[in-house]
């Protein structure tokens, strides 16, 4: 038993545990009784089957979370939904974020643990050798005492964490839409304001048209090398194909703004084609974690 005399955080506390742990597995639960003791027998039978790791989940069949608040409910599938969109090796379970798990000592080193929050299931998930996993449900017991680790910080900390599990794409991701605003309004301006051309195209109507296409294309090359470097499966041209199908969608909804805004408003087109930029940015992103950019997932959910 190790005794500590200051506060120092649940993720010390476990990295410290793992390294007195002598036995096969290390289980981590909370110790107020809302993690019922209960379970990790079933959990225990589950992982001597041959399993790398057992999640204990509220939102599986047979789970439940009843002393959550609506709010609460809203802010943990919030979360959840973060972690399946940013963190692919998570799509498997359906709690994620569960403070209750037991997994195979070897798997993954206390020094790999980096978090000081309380979700350390997902760098065991992303950092972890395991691949076969399991869930159980159980039911998430009331507080008998204490009060909830949920804060607006520990929230930050959690977000600051998925992204930098991510390797910082969404980021990345926004900096990449944000050169190509660059791009855009730059090709926009040459064609319709520059004087270099002359013709139909140069209105703004129709000089938006390459300006918005253009700038996709720059962006893809530029997400496919930086963004989404890591992930190499898949024919570039493919890619090439299934990215501006995806950000042709933010991009018809961008000219379609433009062209209203253009028809409806008297202000500078740069500027209404700015506004109109903006549409599309977070369906692009979800479009190319999910299908442009796809992890190959070698995390397997045993059922």
């Amino acid at each position: 038993m190790l005794e500590r005399g200051s506060k120092q955080g649940l993720a010390t506390a476990i990295r410290d545990g793992m390294k007195l742990a002598t036995g096969k597995y290390i289980a981590v639960m909370d110790a107020d009784l809302q993690h019922p003791p209960e379970t990790l027998e079933q959990m225990y039978a589950a992982i001597e089957k041959g399993n790398d790791m057992v999640i204990a989940s509220r939102y599986m069949a047979g789970g439940s979370a009843e002393e959550f608040s609506f709010f609460r409910k809203l802010v943990s599938k919030s979360a959840t939904f973060i972690a399946h969109l940013m963190l692919q090796e998570t799509k498997v379970l359906t709690d994620p974020l569960s403070g209750f798990f037991v997994f195979r000592k070897g798997i993954i080193e206390q020094d790999q643990i980096n978090s000081s929050g309380y979700k350390i299931l997902l760098e065991i998930l992303v950092k972890g050798s395991g691949t076969k996993l399991v869930e159980v449900p159980y039911t998430f017991n009331p507080r008998l005492k204490g009060k909830s680790k949920l804060s607006v910080t520990e929230n930050l900390n959690y977000l600051r964490l998925v992204f930098g599990l991510s390797g910082y794409r969404p980021l990345k991701f926004v900096a990449v839409g944000l050169s190509g605003i660059f791009v855009n309004e730059g090709i926009l301006y040459l064609l319709a304001y520059s004087g270099l051309f002359h013709g139909a195209i140069t209105h703004p109507v129709f000089a938006a048209i390459p300006s918005i296409e253009f700038s996709i294309l720059t962006n893809f090359a530029v997400n496919n090398f930086w963004t989404f470097g890591n992930r190499k499966k898949g024919h570039l041209f493919s890619k090439a194909a299934r990215y501006n199908m995806f950000a042709g969608i933010g991009g018809v909804i961008n000219y379609v703004a433009f062209v209203l805004l253009t028809l409806g408003i008297s202000f500078n087109y740069l500027g209404l084609n700015l506004l109109g930029i903006f549409f599309g940015v977070f369906a692009n992103y979800i479009f190319s974690e999910l299908f442009v950019w796809p992890k190959e997932n070698e995390l397997k959910k045993v059922q």
